[in-house]
């Protein structure tokens, strides 16, 4: 990506970010609290992710999930009983990605690019592959919408945390590599497009 590219996509990043923040604030501060209510727990989950160049930040989203003494899981579907059904209801409209538009904004996140992940997956990442952190992770992105439906795969695996590590993480992988080589800001817009229908 050369710097000129970067440049624009960071205008429309503060740009498209901050619209987003006036159109779906009030939004954002009824599900913070529907979701206090509903978990007994912040409304706003924040979790350590790894971003550009690898560095640490934190992301946020409407909490979805309350806590079961005793249950632990790296990888989260539908299944899950830790996840309400205020929760069910944010992940499948997206409402919980909402307040990353935050993220956006402060400029730790793009609006379009790979998923930030937990630490343990792309601060490993190796060789070529590593390209992957020289840009700023994204709210949605081709790897995202390719695996919109993650969730569901995931709940029909017997083994979920063996087939994300071995089989999505990969394919996620290649998905990236192959929109960063061939970025394009109007292949940006087409993704957040995409996202929405």
């Amino acid at each position: 990506m050369t710097k000129s590219q970067r440049i624009i996509k960071r205008i429309f990043d503060i740009v498209i970010s901050f619209i987003g923040l006036m159109l779906t604030g009030w939004l954002i501060l009824i599900a913070i609290i529907v979701a206090r209510l509903d978990t007994k727990m912040s409304g706003i989950f924040k979790q350590k992710r790894v971003g550009q160049n690898g560095d640490i930040f934190e992301v946020y989203k409407i909490r979805s999930m309350k806590n079961i003494e005793g249950y632990t899981t790296s990888v989260s579907t539908d299944l899950d009983p830790r996840i309400t059904k205020a929760g069910r209801f944010w992940r499948k409209s997206k409402i919980d990605e909402l307040p990353q538009l935050f993220n956006v904004f402060i400029g730790n996140m793009s609006f379009v690019g790979p998923r930030p992940d937990v630490p343990g997956f792309a601060d490993k990442l190796t060789g070529e592959d590593k390209i992957i952190l020289s840009i700023k992770p994204g709210i949605t992105g081709p790897a995202s919408i390719h695996f919109k439906n993650e969730e569901d795969l995931l709940a029909t695996q017997k083994k979920p945390e063996e087939y994300n590590q071995n089989v999505i993480w990969p394919k996620k992988v290649e998905i990236n590599k192959n929109y960063i080589s061939n970025y394009s800001i109007l292949a940006d817009v087409k993704y957040i497009i995409k996202t929405f229908i």
